[in-house]
């Protein structure tokens, strides 16, 4: 009896360590609130807002991007992992969960100029980046307009442009008709204002030129899934304009990579980080 209690305390405390070393104090037992974590999250003052990020594990800094309409909490199965051997700065884009924004308009320049400031008030010289959907565009936005702030980067179901060519018939179809929907209204509640302004930013973004890749200096991993709502050709045509890059499709996955074969993408995704040398590939 007394070694099995004693075992159970071990355990007990080491499930209290690792959710110290994690950076959130959260008890034993108890899933880590990614995204409402108090003990982990920040304000830091950027470009006329305040910009909520969480910081997880330690060791080299690892920037975490989310999509469109989403938040902190969609790395629920991304942080862990990471923050094993990383520094993990989870954020909150502009306009988006805790990161409020009263502003009328929004822009993927906008937001990789925040991420920007946040890196430089957080005294780091680059990091890695990786950015979901959204959060994949701005992520290869920040290498082209910051790049001494971006070490490698991975984006997984990043699109270049919003028409049919980047985006599947069925999601442009019915971007196209919400846009038409409601684009006569008049939104005086600042919720649905602000998910307007969210909603239009994929409706008219990005406008970014194939060829401008070129002049992005950071290793890429261009990632999608083999029946993501970004089509196949847009994601090869991304791949093949940047100077050095990795392409993965993931077999048997739709557009959220990272949560439906979370295991073996956080793999690829330290495999790519900690990669030597980046030789252009598939993988």
């Amino acid at each position: 009896m007394m070694l099995l209690l004693f075992a159970g305390l071990r355990r007990k405390c080491w499930l209290l360590l690792l959710g110290l070393l994690l950076g959130g104090h959260v008890a034993a037992g108890q899933p880590v609130p990614y995204g409402h974590n108090p003990s982990a999250g920040h304000y830091q003052a950027v470009r006329g807002i305040r910009l909520y990020y969480e910081v997880y594990g330690s060791g080299p800094p690892l920037l975490l991007l989310h999509g469109n309409g989403g938040s902190i909490q969609d790395f629920k199965s991304t942080i862990p992992y990471f923050a094993q051997h990383y520094r993990v700065i989870a954020v909150d884009s502009r306009a988006h969960g805790k990161s409020v924004d009263p502003g009328d308009s929004l822009s993927f320049e906008m937001m990789a100029d925040d991420f920007a400031a946040l890196l430089t008030s957080l005294r780091l010289d680059s990091a890695y980046v990786l950015g979901w959907s959204d959060g994949g565009i701005d992520a290869l936005v920040l290498a082209l307009r910051h790049p001494r702030l971006v070490k490698r980067l991975a984006a997984t179901g990043a699109n270049l442009s919003p028409d049919s060519l980047a985006l599947t018939p069925a999601l442009w179809l019915q971007q196209q008709r919400g846009y038409q929907a409601n684009k006569a209204q008049l939104f005086t509640d600042p919720t649905k204002k602000n998910d307007w302004k969210v909603f239009k930013l994929d409706v008219f973004q990005p406008n970014i030129p194939l060829p401008t890749l070129q002049r992005v200096a950071a290793p890429a991993f261009i990632i999608a899934g083999d029946h993501d709502v970004i089509t196949l050709a847009h994601t090869v045509a991304i791949y093949r304009h940047l100077p050095r890059a990795w392409l993965w499709i993931v077999p048997s996955s739709g557009h959220a990579t990272l949560q439906e074969h979370a295991a073996e993408f956080n793999h690829k995704v330290d495999e790519f980080f900690r990669a030597k040398a980046i030789a252009r590939g598939a993988h």
